[in-house]
Parts: structure tokens; C-alpha cells; sequence
């Protein structure tokens, strides 16, 4: 497979990000052919693409004129897959090597529809996320558990609610945060700002774990869509700050 059947014309190639051209770059290179030691290296893989003038066996696949636009594209979607551990060092040749192979991730990549959906180029980096779900929920998306990963998430609103606001096991779900944020008398509820943005954060919080959370703790729930499932993700992450700042506000009051 050459890359010029995927992406045909050179404006769109150059046009991409790096994760974007890397991720189409995976179903060509899973096809390379090792044999005859021939490794899978930058300084093989971009004549086969650019052309190489010392050879007619590398023409090019594109217009010559843009060679080092191109070129550029290449490596920089290169280093991208090598950053993102989808190319690793050929174990068969003695370190430092530049031979490549495809990490485990990077063959499973190359089988799907659209790589891009399934790697998603909103992945979640770690250090963003609460220290709640800063484990667990992050290493079930990055494992393609996209239900669990949100249930996990709203759960952990779920019981950081209940222990700011100081309500018991037998408070749940919708009631326990509508408890909690009571525009009136809520113990999380930040009684100096107006009475509609009170109303309005109790909604938030209710319409949250209604929509994501207690769905997913009475039935199955598809959901697929990396991109959905880290927006919803970081909803949550969103509501277990206003949580831990609505809890520290109240403990220095208090």
C-alpha cells in the first residue's frame, strides 16, 4: 500500500497534524516487508514516499516541487508515533538502532476502520484529571472502557458529594446532589452568589449524574465514541473541583 492511496493530494497531506498523518501512516507501515533485511526505517520510508533521485526504483507518489513540505509532514508524523510508543526499537538488532517495528497498540491500530476514531486525538493526558480519578478512570479509557471509564467518573462525584456535604450512604444519585446544592440551605451551596446560580449549579450537578452516572449503574449503556466519553470525563473532572473548592470554602467558614 502506498500513502498516495490514502491521501491522494499533497495539500491535504501537508495540511495534517502529526497525529492525524501518523495514524494513516500505521496501515502503510504495517505492511512493510522486513525480509531481506530490509527494516522499517525513517531513512527507507521517506524515499518510498518522496522519491529518492539516485534511484529509479523511488520515483516519488507526489509532485517533486513539494518534496520538502512533504518530507517535513513525514517526520514530524514519524517522531509522533515514536513519542506515542506506536514505533519501538526492532529488538532483533543491537541497540541504539533507527529500526523500527509496531509496538502492540500500533498492529491493533492498523486493523481498525479509522485508527483515528479508536486512538482518538483527544486523548486524556493524566496529569489533567483529579486526583479521584486520576488512575483508574484514565487507564480505563485509554483502554477502550468507555462505559466504565464514565461511570467510574460520575461515581466519584457521586461520593465526593456525599463526604463534602457531610450526608450519609443512604443519600444517592440525583437526591444526595440536590441535597448538597439546595439553593436554601445545601452545605456545598455558596450562599453569596444569586438565587438563580444556585438553582443553576443544582441542575448541573443533577442533570450530570442523571444523564451519565445512574444509566450507567441500571443497564448497559453503548457507549463507543472516545471523543463523548472524554468530554463526559471532563465534566466530571470540572464538578469534583467545584466540589473541592465549595469543601474548603465551607471548612474555613465553618
Amino acid at each position: 500500500m502506498q500513502i498516495a492511496a490514502l491521501i491522494p493530494n499533497a495539500d491535504i497531506l501537508i495540511a495534517l497534524e502529526p497525529d492525524e498523518l501518523g495514524l494513516r501512516m500505521l496501515l502503510m507501515l504495517a505492511q512493510w516487508d522486513h525480509r531481506g533485511g530490509n527494516t522499517m526505517e525513517l531513512r527507507r520510508f521517506l524515499p518510498s514516499v518522496v522519491g529518492d533521485v539516485r534511484s529509479r526504483d523511488y520515483l516519488g507518489q507526489y509532485p517533486s516541487h513539494r518534496t520538502q513540505e512533504i518530507e517535513l509532514a513525514l517526520r514530524e508524523a514519524w517522531a509522533w508515533l515514536e513519542g506515542t510508543g506506536l514505533l519501538i526499537e526492532d529488538p532483533k538488532w543491537q541497540p541504539p538502532t533507527s529500526a523500527r517495528i509496531l509496538s502492540r497498540r500500533a498492529r491493533q491500530l492498523a486493523k481498525e476502520p479509522d485508527p483515528r476514531r479508536t486512538f482518538s486525538a483527544r486523548r486524556i493526558p493524566k496529569d489533567a484529571l483529579h486526583p479521584k480519578i486520576r488512575e483508574d478512570v484514565w487507564a480505563l479509557y485509554h483502554r477502550g472502557k468507555y462505559d466504565t471509564a464514565v461511570f467510574e467518573a460520575m461515581k466519584a462525584v457521586e461520593i465526593e458529594v456525599r463526604v463534602g456535604a457531610g450526608l450519609t450512604a443512604k443519600d444517592i444519585g440525583v437526591p444526595l446532589v440536590r441535597k448538597a446544592f439546595d439553593p436554601n440551605n445545601g452545605p456545598l451551596t455558596d450562599m453569596e452568589v444569586e438565587h438563580s446560580e444556585r438553582e443553576a449549579r443544582a441542575h448541573l450537578f443533577a442533570g450530570a449524574i442523571g444523564s451519565y452516572k445512574n444509566p450507567q449503574s441500571h443497564r448497559h449503556v453503548a457507549l463507543d465514541d472516545p471523543d463523548e466519553t472524554a468530554e463526559i470525563i471532563m465534566l466530571a473532572n470540572h464538578l469534583l473541583r467545584i466540589v473541592d473548592a465549595r469543601f474548603i470554602k465551607t471548612t474555613l467558614i465553618g
